[in-house]
């Protein structure tokens, strides 16, 4: 029996592990007490690591479909498929008859990180979806507008902040998201040990809620309305406070002028929150020695998803606690290129191009996934022919996956890399499984970019990778070169195009710690026993801290780089090289919401929200006998009031029907949603034929968004509306 490390790789908290190894097997994990981050946290799914990667049911080699059905097959004959069938499509009808899918799991692997943006400049397709736009890009827009960056998102400081306002999320069951922080529960509770407050804004009494000193049960997707209340109340009471914030600060005025009508008073009612409370939010707020708001999910799946997150960052400006140590403060990854001088930058533009069917602008590169279905149904020059999926289950995942399901039968060719058969790539004609977990190694380029605390650690491969399966890495590496007309290639060759690449560029920039350098010689210093280590091996060296991968090798439970620090004017890249506080898209978009003012539902109507479990990631862990079961169900949640009114009960069936169809689930009576509100948790929905998903198929549960019929969207985002819907909910006998 041995001991291995391992990072976490089940949710964005990433805490370290240790692994109990027997053979070559993982037979335990318990927290890395010595971890620089974690410092020994672990929740049920890191307890459930060996589980989830003993999987009888995760694939080992490749299939292909032959004579209409998948097989097993050769890894060669995998990638000869891919390369003899995708060529043809492109030559013929040209790059954008090829559509690609990331999902969720990508950001968590350090071949999800690495190579997609490879594959993308081997094809050369516009047709980019992602998980995105079913989850926050109305952050990446916000920060994208008002910094010029759409990745400078600011994380709340929450070691050292003495007021946290939340809004839309709940990380005692998500363990935080766009906010990477190991037992965030403790964080939250050392916050109000220290003797600061802590205020939740969410529909659901949840768990994080019911730790609060206040809870806000709003009505659902009203957190813009809320948040514009509070912007006006910072205003009209003389609260507004930048410090030196406001130096690097253009449109204060236009937003004041902007909210002149979001009064507590004219927002009460479409928000179902009191004027008084809102008021006192806004001066609490204001009145703290340092603070921090932060919303997530709730307040991003909603109508007015985009306008909530700007109104979460201009709440941080406009008192004060934006870059500010106990406030909103970037962070600095060591594998983000080193910092060039502060000044103005090329800015951000939503809408370059817009997608050929409806016509939703592009955001950050993507399309909205909504429109993927109607993009492979629609007759016409720019048709998406093939596909390919990476950790991705859109047919679970977005609205109206019973369309999607149709759609994707008409491909002329799927690609899907998962290591499951699950409901989307039981229509793959090739599926490349990834190996289980601990035979990777892992480093988190996305979430560092997150983190409440600048640290860096690297973790490799715990149990060695046997002979008949192939490693993440060398299977994006391998489909790039399918794709790409290099088909039998070594695998080598895309790493080091993208060493020679990176260098080519870094070579030329005087910020760059490679500036100058010859770009052999530099490639030649270089360590790492695979492409992917010298590549996070050249990310690290020209990185603000100037590490190697050498150095993280020798720190194996990570290296400390210290609290968050102030950034600005650095992180700027807007064409002014200021915060622009009033950009022109979300001026064009605020008469939507004043709109909304006068939006309040009828009595008796229902709305819909979803839920989190700390058990759960979406839908890719209901295959885990450890993590599918106890209080992990698939209920429609109810407050005791509604469900008299509608002659529910407890344990009892309902139908709710949506605008894209109904669904048939379990009643759970509860007074942890308000009234007017009902929950039904979102990734479930496996009982589709065709599938590897035994223990998930045994308890099925309902697809929440096979209500939604994809029409509804957050205009600037594209991002699908998850939250806050209306539906009609009646009893079954």
């Amino acid at each position: 029996m041995s001991t291995a490390l391992r990072i976490c790789p089940l949710c964005e908290a990433t805490c370290g592990l240790t692994l109990t190894i027997e053979g070559t097997r993982v037979t335990g994990a318990r927290g890395d007490r010595d971890d620089i981050f974690s410092q020994g946290f672990l929740c049920p799914k890191g307890a459930a690591f060996p589980d989830v990667d003993a999987d009888p049911e995760r694939l080992r080699g490749p299939m292909v479909r032959k004579d209409g059905r998948l097989q097993d097959a050769t890894w060669e004959e995998a990638f000869d498929t891919i390369a003899a069938r995708i060529r043809p499509l492109v030559e013929e009808y040209g790059p954008d008859a090829v559509g690609i899918v990331l999902g969720n799991p990508n950001v968590h692997t350090m071949a999800g990180a690495l190579y997609p943006p490879l594959l993308l400049g081997a094809l050369r397709t516009r047709n980019l979806f992602t998980a995105s736009t079913i989850d926050q890009m109305p952050k990446h827009v916000s920060s994208g507008l008002l910094y010029g960056d759409p990745f400078a998102i600011p994380v709340p400081d929450l070691d050292r902040a003495d007021h946290l306002l939340i809004l839309g999320a709940n990380p005692l069951d998500s363990n935080g998201s766009l906010c990477t922080a190991p037992d965030f529960p403790g964080r939250l509770k050392a916050l109000r040990r220290r003797g600061g407050t802590l205020t939740v804004v969410d529909p659901r009494r949840t768990r994080t809620a019911r730790l609060a000193d206040r809870h806000v049960a709003i009505r659902p997707g009203a957190d813009a309305l809320l948040l514009a209340a509070l912007v006006h109340t910072l205003f009209e009471e003389g609260l507004a406070d930048l410090g030196p914030l406001a130096a690097q600060v253009e449109g204060v005025e236009e937003v004041r002028v902007a909210t002149a009508e979001f009064s507590p008073e004219a927002v009460a009612a479409a928000c179902d929150v009191d004027a008084d409370t809102i008021r006192a939010l806004a001066r609490e707020l204001a009145a703290a020695p340092t603070a921090a708001v932060y919303g997530r999910m709730g307040s991003s799946t909603v109508a007015y998803g985009t306008l909530a997150n700007w109104l979460v960052d201009v709440l941080n400006i406009l008192t004060g606690n934006l870059d500010r140590p106990g406030g909103a403060l970037f962070p600095l990854s060591a594998t983000t290129p080193a910092p060039r001088p502060a000044g103005p930058g090329r800015g951000f533009a939503l809408g370059r191009r817009h997608s050929r069917v409806s016509h939703h602008p592009e955001v950050k590169g993507e399309l909205p996934l909504v429109a993927l279905a109607e993009e492979i149904e629609t007759p016409g020059e720019g048709r998406i022919r093939a596909l390919i999926t990476i950790a991705a289950n859109p047919v679970l995942s977005a609205p109206d996956g019973n369309r999607l399901d149709r759609a994707l039968d008409s491909l002329d060719l799927m690609v899907a890399v998962d290591p499951y058969l699950n409901e989307t790539t039981r229509h793959a004609d090739v599926l490349l499984p990834p190996p289980p977990p601990s035979r990777s190694a892992h480093f988190d380029f996305a979430f560092n970019g997150f983190a409440v605390r600048d640290q860096v650690r690297y973790t490799p491969a715990a149990v060695p990778l046997e002979a008949d399966r192939m490693d993440e890495c060398e299977i994006h590496a391998r489909l790039i070169l399918a794709v790409s007309g290099m088909h039998g290639a070594p695998p080598s060759a895309v790493d080091d195009l993208a060493v020679g690449t990176t260098l080519a560029k870094a070579v030329t920039q005087e910020h760059s710690p490679a500036y100058g350098a010859d770009p052999k010689e530099f490639a030649a210093r270089l360590t790492g026993d695979t492409g992917a280590e010298r590549r996070l091996d050249l990310m690290l060296r020209l990185g603000p801290y100037g590490l190697t991968l050498d150095e993280l090798r020798a720190h194996p439970h990570g290296i400390d780089l210290g609290p968050l620090k102030p950034r600005l004017p650095q992180v700027l890249k807007t064409r002014s090289g200021r915060i622009e506080l009033f950009p022109a898209p979300i001026a064009a978009d605020l008469p939507r919401l004043r709109a909304a003012l006068d939006a309040v539902p009828d009595e008796g109507t229902l709305q819909l929200v979803g839920r989190r479990h700390l058990r759960s990631n979406n839908s890719w862990l209901h295959n885990v006998p450890a993590l599918n079961g106890g209080s992990n169900r698939c209920t429609l949640q109810v407050h005791p009031e509604d469900a008299a009114r509608l002659r529910l009960t407890d344990g009892g069936l309902a139908r709710i029907k949506g605008a894209g169809g109904e669904l048939d689930v379990p009643v759970e009576v509860t007074d942890g949603v308000r009234e007017g509100v009902v929950s039904l948790p979102h990734g479930w929905g496996h009982d589709r034929p065709g599938t590897r998903l035994t223990v998930a198929s045994a308890r099925p549960g309902v697809n929440v968004n096979q209500l939604l019929d994809g029409s509804l969207i957050d205009p600037l985002s594209g991002t699908a509306v998850l939250n806050g819907f209306p539906v009609e909910v009646s009893p079954l006998s």
